[in-house]
């Protein structure tokens, strides 16, 4: 789906140029953090009411507004001129992010209950096939010695109009749901049980999304100042984790339907923690590529195994998938959000290489926890 495609290109391009914020303004690597805070901040500020505005006009109106504002908001990242509006523009950014990822998601989730079959992961691979795009892209343009922010405003403004040119494709969705009697639908008055299995799920997508944005937004340093890498290479690490993800998502679905879900996300967090850790072990150029697209191939399927799992419990208990999807997406997101953030305080206080290893704490809860959320029984054939 080319809005999360686009959501895709807009993030890396974003995080491949953390370091030229870091060296325009100076900053150490807590000031860093604050400004991924103010990301963070944004986004999470943003969501209820996000959530509210999708369901009035839409998913698939949500995703095409919201993605125009986030590309026009990322335009703008590189021309502040000082600390304090950097702050400020990069808490704009991040709330057209968050509304964008939920509207997206919610679109996936039409989709899906559409087709009636696995395809969430192949539309989350869009995202990371962009993300792959845009940091390639980022990478021969440094490797160039082109403007930065010329390199910006060129991918926002293709960003822009593929978004606005492939609305039409996009499947609607009622503004809002109505029982047969034309009384409001009740979805979000969910039985104590169902909520809490939909709150464990967003609570485990967290722990996945920490790493997930932990690699989106620190990738770049990392290849720059512990991996000592030059050039178009900085961007490669990102570039490389990109990769690992669009091939395990395009993959995914497939899998999903010979394996069942628990194997898939066990062996899922097995491959995310070798290849973090083969990165983090070994800092070299070619060590850090090489486990940064082992951990992208990891990290790939488990968020798209929650989100499917939150969306079939609410339809299993009478009520839409996206009413399921929207309690755990809220809490997920957080997760992406804060998740760079956290990393950067650790990595002030200690060593980077030691805060993307306490990352990896999530992945091993989930690998712990899979049995009980999870089913291990493998699909029926023929599904």
């Amino acid at each position: 789906m080319s809005v999360l495609f686009c959501n895709g290109v807009i993030y890396a391009s974003w995080g491949t140029h953390v370091p030229t914020i870091k060296d325009k303004f100076g900053l150490s690597d807590a000031a860093l953090s604050l400004s991924m805070l103010a990301v963070a901040l944004g986004g999470i500020l943003i969501m209820a009411w996000a959530g509210r505005w999708i369901a009035k006009v839409g998913s698939a109106r949500a995703s095409v507004t919201s993605g125009m504002l986030m590309a026009l908001a990322a335009f703008g990242i590189l021309l502040m001129p000082q600390y304090a509006l950097l702050l400020f523009w990069l808490a704009l950014y991040g709330s057209m992010s968050a509304v964008n990822d939920v509207a997206a998601n919610s679109q996936a989730a039409v989709i899906e209950a559409t087709f009636d079959r696995p395809v969430i992961g192949s539309l989350h691979g869009s995202f990371s096939l962009g993300g792959m795009f845009g940091a390639l892209v980022a990478s021969a343009w440094q490797g160039m010695q082109w403007p930065n922010q010329w390199h910006l405003a060129a991918v926002c403004t293709l960003c822009a109009a593929l978004t606005l040119s492939t609305a039409r494709w996009l499947l609607p969705e009622p503004a809002v749901r109505t029982n047969e009697d034309g009384t409001p639908h009740a979805g979000e008055h969910l039985a104590p049980g169902v909520k809490r299995k939909l709150v464990v799920l967003g609570c485990l997508a967290f722990l996945a999304l920490i790493v997930e944005g932990a690699m989106y937004d620190w990738t770049a340093v990392y290849m720059r100042e512990v991996a000592l890498a030059t050039g178009g290479f900085v961007s490669a690490g990102y570039a490389a984790f990109s990769i690992g993800m669009a091939a395990g998502r395009f993959t995914g679905d497939p899998v999903r339907a010979r394996f069942s879900e628990g194997a898939l996300v066990v062996a899922s967090c097995a491959m995310c923690i070798a290849g973090l850790g083969v990165a983090l072990l070994f800092p070299t150029v070619a060590t850090a590529l090489a486990g940064f697209l082992v951990c992208g191939l990891g990290v790939a399927n488990i968020i798209p195994v929650m989100f499917s799992s939150a969306g079939r419990i609410a339809l299993a208990n009478g009520v839409s998938p996206s009413t399921g999807l929207a309690i755990t997406t809220r809490l997920a997101y957080v997760g992406l959000l804060i998740g760079p953030v956290i990393v950067g305080f650790i990595a002030h206080r200690s060593d980077l290489r030691i805060a993307l290893a306490l990352s990896l704490l999530g992945v091993l809860a989930i690998a712990a926890s899979s049995h009980r959320v999870f089913t291990f029984d493998a699909p029926a054939a023929g599904k």
